[in-house]
């Protein structure tokens, strides 16, 4: 049997079998074994490959999920649980903003609560842009079947679709900013997500709820981990499926 996830993802990166050698440290014949054998690396082989290729060494080789120190790194990622979105500071919020040097990734139906609760959400965004870092903002289609959908979920009917056109007209101004993309979605949204550098918050949805009430889970990476990286490909899937603004 082969390993058709890891021949997948080094075509993904543009890699050869010599390449992706040259890159973990390892001999070519090895990667090549990797593939065409389905043989699973040293643990210190699968992070570095993973790190390359941008997977997690789980999804490469998922007869690692039952390792005890895949288990463990998954568990430090887990920093902290808020019952709900509101109780997460509005201090943390900024700080996440604030710190940020390489990443800032939003991922929400209407995500109100930013402009609301963040004072000059819009103007920090702008700003962090300028000094160099990227920002994805990915929101709700305020026309689409999804977001109507979700509305009808939770009992408020058009106000969703009414929530999400205010998002994109406070988020008008910075729109045109450089390195400031933006894409809406009508996707279904089993999770919010935010996230800043190597910090994720994740706000689970429970149906028939809205977002502002379900919790939000703390996420830091760590190699090995698997808890950022699952998110983060569900932020790119719905990023590669959305419409840009």
């Amino acid at each position: 049997m082969s390993n058709e996830r890891l021949r997948a993802a080094m075509t993904d990166k543009g890699l050869t079998i010599q390449q992706l050698g040259e890159e973990v440290g390892v001999d070519p014949k090895t990667v090549e074994r990797w593939i065409t054998k389905d043989r699973t690396p040293h643990r210190t082989h699968r992070m570095k490959t993973a790190a390359v290729l941008g997977k997690t060494d789980v999804y490469l080789w998922p007869s690692t999920e039952s390792d005890p120190r895949t288990k463990s790194a998954a568990r430090a990622e887990f920093v902290d649980l808020y019952p709900t979105r509101a109780t997460v500071p509005v201090s943390t919020w900024i700080d996440l903003i604030e710190n940020a040097k390489e990443s800032i990734d939003l991922l929400a139906f209407g995500g109100s609560f930013l402009h609301d609760s963040i004072p000059e959400f819009g103007t920090r965004i702008s700003a962090r842009a300028r000094d160099g870092v990227r920002v994805r903002m990915l929101f709700g289609d305020p026309d689409s079947a999804g977001v109507a959908r979700r509305g009808e979920e939770e009992g408020i009917d058009d106000l969703l679709s009414a929530r999400c056109r205010l998002t994109w007209s406070y988020l008008k101004p910075v729109l045109g900013d450089q390195g400031i993309e933006a894409r809406k979605h009508g996707s279904t949204l089993y999770a919010s997500i935010y996230r800043f550098d190597d910090t994720l918050m994740a706000n689970v949805h429970a149906y028939g709820a809205p977002a502002g009430q379900s919790p939000i889970m703390h996420i830091n990476r760590i190699p090995g981990g698997r808890l950022f990286a699952h998110y983060m490909e569900s932020f790119e899937r719905t990023w590669e499926g959305a419409e840009p603004v």
